[in-house]
């Protein structure tokens, strides 16, 4: 990444959640790739009947990992832990069916492995300024006052604000004039299941001279996404890998394109994965001292959907 954005030559990139097996595509190689991707180009329409069946993990198990997670916290090991699941899926949609028909932000397909369809940018770097949206917080959108429950939720804001705070901390290793230009803004995502409202924040900072030179340290600093991770981050991710009870594999990385002179990325969250037993969806949430086991387990399952309408 530092070589080619010193040269300014285009490439796509992708992340796994632990930063082992990592994926780097000159851009001029990526027809003849397993990939496809598509940064905020829009769909195609899919008008053929579909079923979506979730099997999410059972309660109990939920609730004990959950518990756990709120061991360490209490403990003081960590404010925030991003806790996920497995859950199985049945459908007849393809992957490749889910690419190309889900209405998503940003869409990634390795063909054959996975499908992301996810609402998060993680950042964009342009003309000397990068700039990161942490996306914490969801509700049901057809909950009345959906909106002011979400703002003024004390768990869910205190949640955020952790967020928020980590993400700054992570850029102000590269940046000046660092500043949260919004703060506590709202999105609807409209899903299978109807529609949910996810909370972000937009943080700016000016790069030193020479940022292009150093765009893969750049971004290494950053990893993994504090939103799906958690804070402190380092002792957080120990708690995540002993408490989760499954691989997140590229659940939870980052992918992105440098197209010469601009970056942009996402966070790979709403991803469908095959595996040998079938497909598989892997969701979850932040876990804070003052979140309730069940409205965590909802939000859980209500980020089981796939964004074709």
């Amino acid at each position: 990444m530092n070589e080619y954005g010193k040269n300014k030559q285009p490439f796509y990139f992708l992340t796994d959640f632990s930063l082992q097996n990592n994926v780097f595509i000159p851009a001029q190689n990526i027809h003849n790739s397993p990939f496809l991707f598509n940064f905020e180009e829009g769909s195609t329409s899919y008008n053929h009947p579909y079923h979506f069946v979730k099997n999410p993990p059972k309660y109990t198990d939920y609730l004990a990992a959950f518990q756990q997670v709120q061991t360490e916290i209490q403990k003081g090991n960590s404010y925030i832990v991003n806790l996920t699941f497995q859950s199985k899926i049945s459908t007849n949609l393809s992957l490749n069916n889910i690419f190309h028909a889900s209405k998503a932000k940003y869409k990634l397909l390795w063909k054959d492995k996975f499908v992301v369809f996810s609402p998060e940018t993680f950042v964009k770097i342009q003309d000397g300024i990068i700039s990161t949206y942490p996306m914490k917080g969801t509700i049901d959108a057809e909950l009345p006052n959906a909106d002011q429950l979400l703002l003024q939720s004390t768990k869910e804001s205190a949640e955020h604000s952790s967020i928020v705070d980590l993400l700054r901390n992570d850029l102000s290793i590269h940046t000046t004039e660092l500043q949260v230009t919004r703060f506590k803004y709202l999105d609807k995502v409209k899903t299978s299941d109807g529609e949910i409202l996810q909370m972000s924040s937009e943080i700016v900072g000016k790069l030193k001279v020479g940022y292009l030179n150093s765009l893969g340290d750049i971004l290494i600093d950053l990893l993994p996404a504090g939103s799906v991770s958690g804070a402190p981050k380092q002792q957080t991710i120990k708690i995540i890998n002993e408490v989760e009870n499954y691989n997140r594999g590229y659940y939870c990385g980052v992918a992105g394109y440098f197209d010469g002179s601009r970056l942009n990325s996402f966070v790979m969250i709403r991803f469908i994965e095959q595996t040998e037993d079938g497909m598989v969806f892997k969701s979850g949430g932040g876990i804070h001292s003052l979140s309730d086991p069940e409205k965590e387990y909802e939000e859980l399952i209500k980020k089981i959907y796939v964004p074709i309408y």
